[in-house]
This record gives C-alpha cells, structure tokens and sequence, in this order.
C-alpha cells in the first residue's frame, strides 16, 4: 500500500502528538470539561484575581470613559451588547455616586456570567449588588420597546453635538 506524502504526514503528525499527550497530561478524550455532574473538577486552576478597588479622585468625564470603554470590553458578547446600549443610553445621565455604584457592578464580580443572570433575572441579585444602578440595568434589560439589539453601538454618537 501506498500513502500519498499528505495522506503520510497527517498520520505522523497524530502519532507524534498522540505520543506525547500522556506526558503532557493532554487527554484527547475531553476537549471540553462542561459541567459534568460526576466531573471531579480536578483539572480546574484556580486564578488569582485582584480585588476590585474604588478609584479615588477620578474625575468624573474620566470615570464615564472608563466605564463605556469596560462597558463595551467584557468577557462574553452578551455583556458587550447589553452593557454598552445600557452605557450609551444611561452613563451620561448617572450622578456620581451611581457612577460609583454602576463600576463596582461591573468590575467587582469576577463571572461575567454572574453580571448577565442578574441583568435577565434568571439569578437572584446578591444583596450587596442590589442597587438603583441593578434596577435600571434590569429594566433596560427586559427591552420593553422590542429595539433590535444585536451588536455595540457605533462611537459617532460620542461625538455629535449636543445642541
């Protein structure tokens, strides 16, 4: 029998990395860990990430840009599209303290998740995230007019005149 020098190199090249997957601990029967209810969740690393910390003396233009910025840069692309249309329609209006209040839900948990199911009320909202900032945020998630919300605003609007 004859391979061709394809057919050839894809075999090797399986051989070669299905050699080493023993001692790189590389198992190929899961590439996805899921959430198995008899997974011993003893592959999952646990990372260190720093506590949330109030920025003092930011000023307050500062804080917006900011938190648009990290209103638009989040880790999933519900977030990203619910948070950013929340930030164009609401930062600009919110007084400083619920500037305050609107950065430490967004940048204190560390599961964006967490931030969503709270947002769609699917999960109850802890209480020390129960806020006015929450309700709003919830509200403005419920999309009562039925707009068409499928990705980020554009940044044009930051620069129209406000005449």
């Amino acid at each position: 029998m004859m391979l061709s020098g394809v057919t050839l190199g894809k075999v090797a090249s399986q051989l070669f990395r299905a050699s080493w997957r023993p001692l790189l601990g590389v198992s190929s029967a899961r590439a996805y860990r899921g959430e198995s209810p008899n997974d011993s969740e003893k592959d999952l690393i646990e990372i260190q990430i720093p506590p949330w910390e109030a920025r003092i003396n930011e000023a307050i233009e500062t804080k917006r840009a900011r938190l648009l910025y990290e209103s638009r840069k989040r880790g999933m692309l519900e977030n990203c599209i619910i948070l950013s249309l929340f930030a164009k329609q609401y930062l600009h209006t919110l007084s400083e303290a619920q500037l305050h209040t609107y950065d430490r839900l967004i940048n204190e948990p560390s599961n964006d998740w967490d931030i969503y199911y709270w947002a769609t009320e699917t999960k109850p909202t802890p209480k020390e995230y129960c806020s006015d900032v929450m309700e709003l945020l919830k509200e403005y998630t419920k999309n009562r007019n039925m707009e068409q919300r499928l990705r980020q605003p554009d940044l044009e609007y930051l620069f129209e005149s406000k005449d």
